[in-house]
């Protein structure tokens, strides 16, 4: 576990050494965080607003609710894998040796706007069916439903550097995603803690942190003023902490399809450390 935790904050300083390079990197996953609040409160509001929430999902309209859920999935993955295409694609541009720009990253997102809606569709499908397979089961199928999610999530792993370099449909850059996984190392994905759990460990920190300061200020000093700047910095920082996670976790995803096609990761990386991140299969 030391080991696999070890070669996680490996990753994590060697996306980091990127990021360095290029901190506009960081503005992508700005957009989207933007983009997404926008897409939820476009939908939500209205609802809430007119107090059609609950009847949505009533007998008599639950298809109706269905399909505004779909559509909302479908907006709100666009404007995700629109962003991820764009920090991908100007992430291989250095590591390719390049000097990627903001405007260059969302060039390349604009020129495979089609296929990322394309993308979109069929993940909220998929994400659609396994919830509502999910909602009807219990015990070993719904654990059976969380493996064919997590199959999907392996499968589809490299889908989005693919949109961004080899502008192939979305249906060939999934079957693309799966083959240079398989290829690579096998469909055995090894317990890697992954940089994701690098940053959980730092959010729980801070909020660990946050509170005990909190509680110190707003019992042990009476000061409910400072109880209130411990907070708001506690979201400042989890704020920040999940936006570099998102941005190292795409520089990562860039860095893995680089690997997989050329073999080597552009020297930001240790092309070992990327290989251990999987398994070989053997059988």
């Amino acid at each position: 576990m030391f080991e696999k935790l070890t070669n996680s904050w490996e990753l994590a300083k060697a996306s980091f050494r990127v990021l360095m390079e290029d901190k506009e990197l960081i503005v992508f996953p700005i957009v989207s965080a933007i983009g997404t609040l926008i897409v939820s409160l476009t939908f939500a509001l209205p609802l809430f607003l007119s107090g059609l929430v609950d009847s949505l999902f009533s007998e008599n309209f639950q298809l109706i609710g269905f399909f505004i859920l779909f559509l909302f999935y479908i907006v709100q993955y666009t404007v995700i894998f629109f962003a991820n295409t764009a920090l991908v694609g100007a992430a291989l541009i250095r590591l390719r040796g390049g000097n990627p720009t903001v405007g260059q990253g969302f060039q390349i997102a604009f020129s495979r706007l089609l296929n990322i809606i394309g993308y979109a569709l069929i993940a909220a499908t998929v994400g659609m069916l396994l919830r509502m397979v999910s909602e009807r089961s219990r015990g070993l199928g719904r654990f059976a439903v969380s493996l064919i999610g997590f199959a999907w999530n392996i499968a589809t792993f490299l889908v989005v550097p693919v949109l961004a370099v080899e502008g192939v449909g979305p249906i060939e850059a999934i079957k693309r995603s799966a083959n240079l996984l398989r290829r690579t190392w096998g469909e055995q994905i090894a317990g890697n803690f992954g940089i994701g759990t690098v940053f959980g460990l730092i959010s729980f920190g801070i909020v660990l942190a946050g509170l005990i300061f909190g509680v110190w200020a707003f019992i042990g000093l009476e000061s409910a003023a400072l109880g209130i700047i411990v907070f708001v910095v506690m979201v400042i920082a989890l704020i920040l902490v999940g936006l570099i996670n998102s941005t190292l976790s795409g520089i990562y995803a860039a860095a893995v399809y680089q690997y997989a096609e050329t073999g080597h990761t552009g020297g930001f990386f240790d092309d070992s450390m990327v290989q251990k991140t999987f398994i070989a299969n053997r059988y």
